[in-house]
């Protein structure tokens, strides 16, 4: 009796394991996402004075807290709270709006909507400059990886950086980098390691760090005028 019921089971046993052999199967499916985005873009004085002249310009990423669907929080920080202010730049600032709050930037979005600025204005394209703060600085990291011919410098705040991102990136683009030591929302570490890096790769890295400041390290960032001398004595190489 104890054999046959043996048998049973075994016959059970390899009924079940020839049912659950894995498959792999050949399909595709196209997609399409979409993303609205909102923005600001600022034009210089002299931009229609001189109508035959090609300007740079400059693409600003926000961070997480003016994510949403309230364009007028980008003007928080960055060069969008200094053009309120009354300062005047040599070249045209695009600042489009994360609209996800709670998620990252859409860098393929950004891109095509800075495509679409750039072949509708006197755009000079080897003078395109690009520059976010924390979670924009995250993502203007990602932005310089994936179109590495892209941008002619590139200027971070407090961004989390990738060690990998390292070798991806055009290695005759300029960068400079600011962070908070203090920093307790992304580690000083990030761009610490991530510009040490650089420069053992031979890259052209500007490092500037803040001894007692912490998240907010774009306050002193962007109101350091040489920031902008910098940019404007950049070229695409």
């Amino acid at each position: 009796m104890r054999s046959i019921l043996y048998i049973i089971l075994l016959v059970i046993f390899q009924s079940c394991a020839s049912q659950a052999k894995p498959v792999l199967i050949d399909s595709e499916m196209e997609t399409n996402v979409k993303e609205n985005l909102s923005y600001y873009l600022y034009y210089p004085e002299d931009y229609e004075e001189e109508p035959e002249k090609n300007f740079p310009i400059l693409l600003f990423l926000h961070g997480g807290g003016e994510s949403g669907d309230s364009l007028v929080t980008v003007k928080r920080n960055g060069p969008p709270k200094l053009i309120v202010q009354g300062k005047k730049f040599p070249f045209l600032i695009l600042a489009p709006q994360n609209p996800n709050a709670k998620k990252w930037w859409n860098t393929r979005a950004v891109k095509q909507l800075l495509d679409s600025i750039v072949g509708n204005n006197r755009i000079d394209k080897k003078r395109i400059y690009l520059t976010g703060l924390s979670r924009g600085g995250g993502a203007a990291w990602e932005l310089a990886v994936q179109y590495p011919d892209t941008f002619a410098a590139m200027a971070v705040v407090c961004g989390m950086a990738p060690l990998p991102y390292a070798s991806w990136i055009n290695r005759k683009m300029p960068m400079w980098v600011f962070h908070g030591e203090k920093d307790k929302s992304v580690p000083f570490s990030e761009s610490e390691n991530m510009v040490a890096k650089l420069k053992e790769m031979g890259y052209e890295v500007i490092f500037t760090r803040y001894p007692n400041v912490g998240h907010s390290a774009w306050i002193k960032a962007y109101e350091t005028d040489a920031l902008y001398d910098w940019f404007m004595n950049q070229e695409l190489k």
